[in-house]
């Protein structure tokens, strides 16, 4: 028996016969110099590979029509595919250096995906495996190139990979797979995102797990410690069992939580949100009972051609996707984010150039990037404010460090506000305009800004990241990354401190709003809005129900002092 350590990407225990996925072949792309007669067979060959995995994806997508999630995944599959900019860029960069298409795909969806994970925003960081994905499927129409066959995946089996590509993990949901167990992998990614929705264990970071294993072994994932067993003995097997049982039992009892609110067992309320990246993913957040919206990430609305033009993204477009939200929740709170992306051609408008930074995620991003290009700011501004006369609209502002962001941002929201009144259109003048509070910065003076926000939202992510100085994302540090570290745990009750004096709420929409032991913590803090995953709402629903605010507030001085 061996145990291995990895980072809990889904919770839950699973045990099965591991089922070794092979690692994918790297494509070879020669490069090559070709004739100007021959661009128009070559462009040619690239629209018709593109509409192969067009029709292949619609064909996914009319299976999956009960499946919400692995649906949205798909269809945003098709946007990408639609994309005319992108496509463009692949055309002007062909006709102008004249080599084989294949080669200029594959080099333009690299150049992409690399602006992505560079761009020191979680959410657009993990869509850079989905462009490599789905245009990664274009490419091998246009190579003839056959990868492994995921439907080869047996029923019960414990996959072990280095990797799961979006597409493939459509195997999700086509067989009964009793964990996850890879070396790669976010733990926001789509595939920890599906696990979770599907109820299955998954541990990412297990470095050599394909070595380690053997077909036919018998594992055990447990994606609640991270932990997977390998070849575990009689005893271990029994034990797991018994888990099993004991978590189908409980999934059962949180069915019940899902049109509850939650209350505490001596009758404090909570309010329970979901974090959306896309207007259909609110559909999902209703299903699941949450009573608002406490998290809108904008960044992909503006990086879908849906809504650009040729030079800069439509006001008119963003204002039909946040009004389609709103009236969606019918009244229910909304809180929708500014756009948190960095200043590099992520999105392409011909009034930011890109910016090569040494380390994006301390750069231009975020407000800082709204701030100097004014013009896109009040865009998306006039848009927010527009679509506030259909809901009940919060609007957050990321990454803040100083007052005087704030101050800057209301001044363009005065501005804002003036030209809709002179143009005659509705929109409610009272909407309240917070912060997100996820710079160690912003947490110690939260006193100060506090007296200048609406609410406070705590981005437990990144306030951990920015604090004790660890990329979460990056494997040879993640043991060193800690949300209970008492230095980010006492800018969390500052923060909370800060807005309770000013009266105004606060709420967190981070990792850790989600998980047993910070939830608990946090509540007893006196944290009263969380915002989480969707399908995460109903557990913790059912967690909080089990604890009175004493026990609570016990749970939170223990960790506060536990050094």
């Amino acid at each position: 028996m061996n145990i291995i350590q990895g980072v809990s990407a889904s919770s839950g225990i699973g045990i099965g016969t591991v089922f070794i996925i092979p690692d994918t072949v790297k494509r070879v792309i020669p490069q090559q110099t070709i004739e100007k007669s021959e661009l128009d067979s070559g462009w040619k060959r690239f629209c018709n590979a593109v509409k192969t995995v067009q029709l292949n994806i619609a064909m996914s997508i009319g299976e999956l029509l009960k499946d919400d999630l692995q649906r949205i995944i798909f269809e945003t599959y098709q946007l990408m595919l639609d994309d005319p900019v992108f496509v463009q860029q692949v055309r002007t960069a062909y006709e102008k250096d004249l080599l084989n298409i294949e080669y200029i795909l594959d080099r333009e969806v690299k150049g992409y995906a690399d602006r992505l994970r560079t761009s020191g925003n979680e959410y657009l960081a993990e869509r850079a495996t989905d462009i490599e994905d789905v245009f990664g499927r274009v490419l091998n129409e246009l190579l003839d190139y056959h990868p492994f066959n995921i439907e080869q995946v047996p029923d019960g089996a414990v996959i072990a990979a280095r990797a799961i590509s979006p597409s493939d993990s459509v195997i999700l949901s086509k067989r009964k797979i009793a964990g996850l167990a890879l070396i790669e992998g976010g733990v926001s990614s789509h595939v920890a995102i599906l696990a979770k929705n599907y109820g299955i264990p998954a541990v990412f970071a297990l470095n050599n797990i394909t070595q380690l294993v053997k077909p036919g072994m018998t594992v055990i994932v447990d994606g609640t410690t991270g932990e997977v067993t390998l070849d575990p003995d009689e005893q271990t097997i029994k034990n797991c069992k018994e888990a099993i049982a004991a978590e189908i039992a409980h999934q059962k009892a949180l069915k019940v939580f899902r049109n509850r609110s939650a209350v505490t067992k001596d009758g404090t309320v909570f309010k329970i949100y979901a974090n959306i990246g896309t207007p259909e993913e609110a559909e999902i957040a209703l299903k699941e009972g949450a009573d608002g919206i406490g998290l809108f990430r904008t960044e992909f609305l503006f990086m879908s051609e849906s809504h650009l033009d040729q030079s800069r993204l439509s006001e008119d477009a963003q204002f039909e996707s946040y009004k389609r939200v709103l009236e969606l929740m019918n009244g229910k709170s909304v809180t929708i984010r500014t756009l948190d992306a960095g200043g590099d051609k992520l999105i392409d408008i011909d009034e930011i150039p890109k910016i090569d930074e040494k380390n994006p995620i301390m750069g231009l991003r975020a407000i800082r990037l709204s701030l100097k290009y004014p013009h896109l700011f009040k865009t998306q501004l006039r848009a927010l404010f527009r679509a506030s006369a259909y809901g009940n609209l919060r609007i957050m502002l990321p990454l803040i460090t100083d007052v005087s962001q704030v101050e800057a941002a209301k001044s363009m929201i005065r501005k804002v506000k003036s030209e809709l009144d002179e143009e005659g259109l509705p929109y409610k003048a009272d909407t309240p305009v917070g912060i997100m509070v996820e710079t160690a910065a912003a947490a110690v003076i939260a006193d100060v800004l506090a007296k200048r926000c609406d609410f406070f939202s705590l981005g437990t992510n990144d306030l951990t990241q920015y604090t004790i100085g660890v990329d979460r994302e990056n494997q040879q540090v993640t043991a060193l990354y800690n949300e209970f570290h008492l230095s980010v745990l006492r800018l969390i009750k500052n923060s909370i401190s800060a807005a309770e004096k000013a009266g105004i709420g606060i709420s967190v929409c981070g990792e850790m709003a989600a998980r047993p032991n910070s939830v608990l913590t946090l509540a007893g803090m006196g944290i009263r809005r969380l915002s989480m995953s969707a399908k995460q709402i109903s557990s913790v629903k059912e967690l909080l129900s089990r604890f009175s605010i004493n026990e609570l507030q016990a749970i939170a001085e223990k960790s506060l002092h536990s050094y």
